[in-house]
């Protein structure tokens, strides 16, 4: 019996993919570097972390052993490795945009020179305090490649902000903040705008609660930077408003997202491509 493999099983992205599966009681099996047993029957192995040089040659034997048809990524760190030689039947984007979107500096780069709204923002082992100013206050400081809300940070003073390489300094959208949940490429696209209602962190941070919502600006700039990195597949980006009601695209992760069960048009359109792909084959 073919399979689906999903990386990452255990963290929010990979956990919630493999849950949406099972209820769907389609044969899938997850790996991760630290595993935990799941209650419902799907198994989930040991493996290599996802910077580890092996780690592709590992996911590539896993398929065969397992008769995996259907390889989803969900780890950041794993994507360049993958997109960069991805074993047949892998649901990935193309190198160029994974490599773009893995670097929060090119992503705001890329597409700002595309016309897609981005937060002002400067790389902090050059900024001066002159450049720092316009971004106003607070100041946000992030690494350039990170994922989630991980290091994430608000600085109410221009002489608290950090000044080392591979930290980024950016002016904080006070408004709304999104999730967006997008597939492109493969079928029908589809695009389902969550707000986040909860934030791990107060103002910033993972979402610990979202709600879908109607907000067709927001969905229009998802959908425009999701076609100008060129990513295939699913993608999720986080999006803030300024005051202005501005939306700002913050952050673009070319993979399925922790929240994308609020949007199940997703994986059934991924589902159905699949299908169709190895009626094709």
């Amino acid at each position: 019996m073919s399979r689906i493999l999903v990386t990452g099983a255990c963290g929010p992205a990979g956990r919630s993919l493999l849950d949406q599966l099972s209820t769907r009681g389609l044969p899938a099996l997850g790996c991760d570097m630290d595993p935990s047993p799941r209650t419902d029957g799907i198994t989930v192995l040991r493996a290599l972390p996802a910077r580890d040089p092996d780690h592709l040659t590992e996911l590539v034997e896993l398929m065969a052993t397992h008769h995996v048809t259907l390889l989803i990524p969900t780890v950041q760190e794993e994507l360049p490795l993958v997109a960069a030689s991805p074993p047949p039947g892998t649901l990935i984007s193309p190198l160029e945009g994974i490599e773009i979107a893995h670097d929060k500096w090119l992503t705001g780069q890329h597409l700002a020179a595309a016309g897609v709204p981005v937060p002002a923002t400067v790389r902090a082992e050059q900024a001066l305090d002159s450049d720092i100013a316009p971004l106003g206050l607070p100041v946000l400081s992030k690494p350039r490649v990170s994922r989630g809300g991980r290091g994430v940070v608000l600085h109410d003073a221009i002489t608290d902000v950090p000044r080392q390489e591979g930290i980024l300094l950016s002016e904080f959208a006070p408004g709304t903040e999104y999730c967006v949940q997008v597939v492109q490429g493969i079928g029908n696209d589809v695009c389902v705008v969550l707000e986040k209602t909860q934030l791990r962190s107060g103002l910033v941070g993972n979402a610990d609660a979202v709600r879908r919502v109607e907000a067709p600006d927001v969905a229009e700039v998802a959908t425009a930077a999701v076609r100008a990195l060129g990513l295939v597949g699913p993608a999720d980006l986080d999006i803030r408003r300024r005051d202005d009601g501005t939306p700002l695209v913050i952050e673009v992760n070319a993979r399925f997202g922790a929240q994308s069960a609020h949007a199940p048009e997703l994986l059934e359109t991924v589902l159905a491509w699949h299908a169709a792909s190895d009626q094709d084959g």
